[in-house]
This record gives structure tokens, sequence and C-alpha cells, in this order.
């Protein structure tokens, strides 16, 4: 039985494999659609420099653009915000920065904030920003050439040079917060706002 109760596609405006791989875990139905948006000029344009702030605003933007092109559809948009202190990071552009940001990041705790917007026709109908905090162990220089040999070109396919799905977990000590914001799509708001609006089945 199909759960999704939308008279239109439900679209996802991301390619991000994880997000992906969670919406089709819960069932849904949903095309995936990138958002064609300049994130560093909008974060840019925005003068906003609080973490979350940037994430929702992101979410909110993608959410939009790819609405006014699917009308009708809701549309679910996604950022993340990588934090230490107030200090944001990127994705690596290749090894040498992967490495810089985790000799950064060793022996530290910092904040992802998880943001998820749903619009439909341009207009935000739904918008919230989870947190985890992540602990990672202190590493020695040879310890992190070792996992950024065994990590590859993923490094530089999430910000923070690491992905908690695969290798990355072998970088943390502890870990607050639940799996979906870790994975960048807080998933059970998310479910509970398209339930209150009678879009899914269960």
């Amino acid at each position: 039985m199909a759960l999704w109760r939308g008279t239109s596609p439900l679209i996802l405006a991301s390619q991000s494999s994880a997000r992906k791989m969670l919406l089709a875990n819960a069932g849904l139905e949903f095309e995936a659609v990138t958002a064609d948006i300049d994130e560093r000029g909008i974060q840019a344009s925005s003068n906003l420099s609080n973490p979350r702030e940037i994430a929702l605003l992101l979410a909110q933007e993608k959410a939009k653009a790819v609405s006014v092109g699917h009308p009708g559809s809701y549309v679910i948009g996604a950022d993340q915000t990588l934090a230490l202190g107030m200090g944001l990071f990127n994705k690596p552009a290749g090894r040498a920065q992967a490495l810089a940001q985790l000799r950064d990041l060793a022996g530290q705790t910092h904040e992802l904030n998880s943001a998820v917007a749903v619009a439909q026709d341009g207009r935000i109908l739904f918008d919230y920003v989870s947190v985890a905090r992540m602990t990672m162990r202190p590493m020695s220089e040879a310890e992190l050439s070792a996992y950024l040999d065994a990590a590859g070109e993923a490094v530089t396919r999430s910000v923070g040079a690491y992905q908690l799905e695969g290798l990355g977990i072998h970088l943390f000590e502890r870990i607050e917060g639940d799996h979906f914001t870790i994975l960048g799509l807080p998933l059970l708001p998310l479910l509970a706002f398209l339930r209150s609006e009678q879009l899914i089945a269960v």
C-alpha cells in the first residue's frame, strides 16, 4: 500500500544519498530534484552568523526554489551546518582541506545543525532545526592519515570530512543527538507535519 496521499508527487529538493535513503526507508515515494541555488551567495547576503539560522535559511530557499517549478507539490528542503563554536565548516575541497578540518575537530565537540523545510508553490508551510553534539577523539597525524587513506574521495562529500554511517564512525568517542539529525534530515518532525496535513496514511 502506498503511504503518500498527496494529489501531487512528494519532492525532495536534494540529491543527498543519505536523505533519499531516509525517506525511502520510511516508505515514502518521492522525486529527487536538485535545488539550483547559490548557497554561499545566499548565506553571504543574509548577514546571518548563527549556524542554526543559516541551515534553516538554506533549507527554506531550496524548498521554495524547487516548489516554484512544481506547482501543487509539497517540496522538502534540507540543509546542515557544522559549527565549532561560531566557526562554520564547509565541505572540504580535497584531502589537504579535509586534513585541516579534522585537525581542528579532533578532541573537540562540534554541533551539527540539521534543518528541514516544506514548501508549496513558493510558500513555506513548515520548518524545523535539530541539533546533534559530536565529540571527536584526539587523533595523531598517523591516525588522521590512515583515516583519509581509507575513506578516499568520500571525505569531500560531507562537511567535516566524515560520514558517520561509514568510516567516519572511527573518529568519535561520544555522540549526543538522533540518527536522523546526524544524517541531515530531522525525520520525525517532518513525518509529524506530513501526518498533520493528512498526507501520509500512517
